[in-house]
């Protein structure tokens, strides 16, 4: 069975079950030493997965190669972060609670078994996984209306979504008679061609895929999602579960569906033309920047898909630099978006930001860097995201592809630039409340990367190429 390889996976579900007892038992509230417990479980997990050998387990249903690792690194990153963000606004908002911490190491267990899914069961199995904790995140603040309403909005399109997948899985499984990717990979590449029943059940399970990541037309959850969900929670929603979801994308339509790309690359096209425009147009008249960011994500994955729309060896990995990239940018922007608290209250208005270049220097500067780096303005790490997806689409003949994503990016750049002009040339409000420890960590870091990326890509666009290797050959 090989389950040593799965050895990441075990071990972090492991350490839930234990943080779980461990937060149950006193009567005093265990909030910070169950974060700082599931991060230390996060750091473990990210030393087994850099140790991990390659290969296959539980009878083909798991895999584990480099592609698997970049992803699941990138994973831990983001859930990390996000939980430090959680820390003080949780305690003022009195959603202290040491479940938090544990609901979103189960989901990225989930999103972990989803990245080394090698087979349609194993791939629902972490996809629910993955799901079940969040709809209880995005309803975590259960005395606010609105939290509740947008775990109930995500509940029932969830439900519908894994509906879908199963519905395709069962098409795919009913017509070329396997789930496992290995052997539908064969079963595609026959004589005898593939049956227009696959062809609907991958078109089925792209649909259900496409929910989770908030492509177009499957994004009409989150703008009220992003707005009503705790601010950290939409952090993380907008992070981790993109990465998990991608790294799934990539390895079922590059692995198992590569050879019939003819067929779901038109899909894949459009759902990115849909993703680059809605996500440029829509943000304009936002005023509520969680709404913003929400079609802000939209745009962003366009921008991924296009680079999957490409393929090759040249598009897959600007959606894995894309992806690294756009999670340092996304945290820091909402680590700015949790520090604006005014009074004890959380605020969350464009024109809250107003005069910020004179309150709070810093985090003005921080969050300029990541609105520039959005707008894909250079040389920001924002830049070269956009320029690894584009450039694969310009040498592989997608015109329309590549016109709409520069055009969309000019767009875009209002609303970002908005934001700029607001902090530094409004009238300033009164300063903000004292910033966390966690959260300037978290502008730090992100801020840095986003900033410097230019002076040495090289690190990350080698781990991005050996990668794709492992899923292309």
């Amino acid at each position: 069975m090989n389950w040593n390889l799965a050895l990441p996976e075990l071990v972090l579900a492991l350490c839930g079950l234990a943080i779980l007892l461990f937060g149950v038992i006193p009567k005093r509230d265990m909030t910070f030493p169950c974060t700082m417990a599931v991060i230390g479980a996060f750091l473990v997990t990210g030393v087994l997965v850099l140790g991990q050998n390659e290969g296959t387990a539980f009878g083909g249903q798991y895999v584990a190669d480099d592609f698997s690792a970049f992803m699941k690194l990138l994973t831990l990153a983001a859930a990390a972060l996000s939980l430090l963000l959680a820390l003080d606004w949780n305690q003022k908002e009195k959603l202290s609670r040491f479940e938090f911490p544990v609901l979103v190491l189960f989901a990225t267990v989930g999103m972990m078994a989803m990245i080394s899914a090698n087979d349609l069961m194993s791939l629902y199995l972490g996809l629910e996984l993955l799901s079940l904790p969040l709809y209880v995140l995005a309803a975590f603040d259960r005395d606010n209306p609105r939290s509740a309403e947008a775990g109930l909005k995500y509940f029932v399109l969830g439900a519908l979504a894994s509906g879908m997948l199963l519905y395709g899985s069962s098409l795919v499984y009913g017509f070329a008679g396997t789930t496992n990717f290995d052997r539908l990979a064969d079963a595609l590449s026959s004589a005898q061609g593939v049956s227009s029943g696959v062809i609907v059940g991958i078109v089925f399970i792209i649909a259900a895929l496409a929910f989770k990541i908030a492509a177009v037309p499957f994004h009409m959850w989150t703008p009220d999602v992003y707005e009503g969900a705790p601010t950290p929670v939409t952090s993380f929603f907008a992070s981790a579960p993109k990465v998990a979801t991608v790294a799934l994308l990539v390895r079922i339509l590059a692995g198992p569906f590569g050879d019939v790309m003819a067929q779901w690359q038109q899909v894949i096209v459009l759902t990115s033309l849909g993703s680059m425009v809605l996500g440029a147009f829509a943000a304009i008249g936002q005023n509520n920047i969680k709404r913003l960011m929400a079609y802000s994500s939209i745009g962003h994955v366009g921008f991924t898909l296009m680079g999957l729309a490409v393929g090759g060896e040249s598009g897959l990995r600007g959606v894995l630099v894309y992806m690294a990239i756009y999670i340092a940018m996304n945290l820091g922007a909402f680590a700015v978006l949790i520090a604006m608290r005014r009074n004890g209250r959380a605020v969350e208005g464009v024109q809250d930001l107003a005069g910020l270049g004179r309150t709070d220097p810093a985090m003005a500067l921080a969050m300029a860097i990541f609105m520039f780096s959005m707008a894909g303005i250079p040389p920001l790490a924002g830049f070269f995201a956009k320029l690894y997806v584009l450039l694969p689409a310009v040498e592989q003949g997608f015109w329309i592809l590549a016109t709409v994503g520069v055009l969309s990016s000019v767009v875009s750049a209002y609303y970002y630039l908005r934001i700029v002009k607001v902090m530094y040339f409004d009238e300033a409000l009164p300063a903000f409340d004292v910033r966390p420890a966690g959260i300037s960590v978290v502008l730090a870091g992100t801020g840095f990367f986003t900033l410097f990326f230019f002076l040495f890509p090289a690190p990350l666009l080698d781990a991005a190429r050996l990668a794709v290797a492992a899923i292309i050959g």
